[in-house]
């Protein structure tokens, strides 16, 4: 085996665990766009729908505290089978549930479950990688997380796609049932192919041991906070609802828009350590400098839209733009946690940071309304602006040496 090869095995093992994390991650962005425009459409406020989604993200915070603890304790398998289950579960409350059971605490109720699934299936996915590639090999590490998190939001956008499409052209609740059947698949996957328990369950491991004395994985997490909730300001209500009340886009129209967006971004992800190649190895500064640029975008769509320039052309071109380098940032970002995680506590290092990554997501969603209600996008675009600024200015306190940082506080 080479310095920078994992096992065959463990590839096989990640390429199992990838695929199950894939049929999930399709599931979870057509699940978005088929509630989002459903109860959209049944007359529903930008805020009464972006609070269809508030447990989705509050119960993200805290399965990924969680998670990290009960895959230390119990391997990754336990807490990626338990993600696919629940994920199965949300999609035939759904799917299944009686007309007059379609109301706003039912479907939060659905979508808490599937925030539980989606975040245990991604830390499950996640972690794994850092355990089948050898230590000391970060140019391997930043790689294959280039790879698994580009073709998660690949795949994503492609689920933003067949929601819109589904939507159209079966209904709402037979294209939940046509999901279930693609998670259950992924489901089986992971029972029949998946062996072992993925990593080396810690029967000693503590839940305090998931606040995290690492400086680095601290500061981190407080930069992806705002990362997040700079995109999901706009991304998760503020957008979709004005392409379609104002510009009078159609369901398919805006699915395919987002599913392009996010595509894209996915693709520039997986491609993140070719096009920062010039710049070595990522570090703490690479996070910084990529967010002050990422602050110029949403600033500038904004700015366009106040001057009454041609909203389309402003929001594709602006926000195609934004995509790029926000998935270089995140790119960086999900290599640096890897890079910074101790050891033997990677799962809950992982688990801990993509609880501040739920935490930015759910901030962003119920912004994303209050806000799109109160000034429209143009707000939302500058408060996105504005919590890039904050991420840019946390990250220069990262390291800025490359090599693996791991002081405590």
């Amino acid at each position: 085996m080479s310095a920078t090869s994992p096992h065959a095995g463990d590839r096989r093992a990640y390429a199992l665990v990838t695929a199950a994390y894939w049929a999930e991650t399709i599931t979870d962005g057509a699940i978005r766009i088929l509630v989002l425009f459903f109860f959209y459409d049944l007359g529903y406020s930008p805020l009464e729908v972006a609070s269809l989604f508030v447990l989705y993200e509050a119960f993200g915070i805290v399965t990924n505290l969680f998670g990290g603890w009960l895959a230390a304790r119990f391997g990754l398998k336990s807490t990626l089978v338990a993600g696919l289950t629940l994920q199965l579960g949300a999609l035939l409350m759904l799917a299944l549930a009686p007309d007059p059971w379609l109301v706003v605490p039912y479907v939060m109720a659905s979508q808490a479950v599937s925030g539980v699934a989606k975040d245990l299936t991604k830390m499950s996915a996640k972690s794994a990688v850092r355990l089948v590639v050898p230590t000391g090999a970060t140019d391997a590490l930043f790689r294959w997380v280039a790879l698994l998190t580009g073709s998660k939001n690949a795949l994503k956008g492609l689920g933003f796609f067949i929601g819109g499409a589904l939507l159209t052209l079966v209904g709402f609740q037979p294209a939940l049932g046509l999901l279930a059947v693609l998670v259950g698949a992924g489901l089986l996957l992971v029972l029949l192919a998946v062996h072992g328990e993925l990593g080396h369950p810690d029967a000693k491991a503590r839940f305090r041991h998931m606040l995290s004395s690492n400086r680095s994985v601290n500061l981190l997490a407080a930069a992806r906070v705002f990362l997040f909730a700079s995109r999901d300001v706009w991304f998760v209500v503020g957008l979709p609802v004005f392409l379609r009340s104002v510009l009078d886009w159609s369901f398919w129209a805006v699915g395919a828009f987002m599913a392009v967006w996010v595509i894209g971004y996915g693709i520039v992800q997986a491609f993140a350590p070719r096009l920062l190649r010039r710049a070595g190895e990522p570090t703490g500064f690479t996070a910084a400098w990529l967010a002050f640029v990422l602050a110029l975008l949403p600033a500038g769509i904004a700015v366009a839209l106040a001057a009454g320039l041609d909203p389309t052309l402003s929001l594709v071109v602006g926000l195609l733009a934004f995509g790029v380098v926000f998935a270089l940032n995140s790119a960086v970002h999900s290599f640096l946690i890897l890079h910074y995680a101790d050891g033997d506590r990677v799962a809950m290092n992982v688990g801990f940071y993509y609880m501040a990554n739920a935490f930015g997501r759910l901030a962003g969603t119920i912004l994303s309304g209050l806000l799109y209600e109160w000034q429209g996008l143009e707000a939302c675009l500058w408060a996105s602006a504005a919590m890039v600024l904050a991420a840019g200015a946390i990250s220069l306190l990262l390291p800025r040496l490359r090599s693996v940082a791991t002081s405590t506080a």
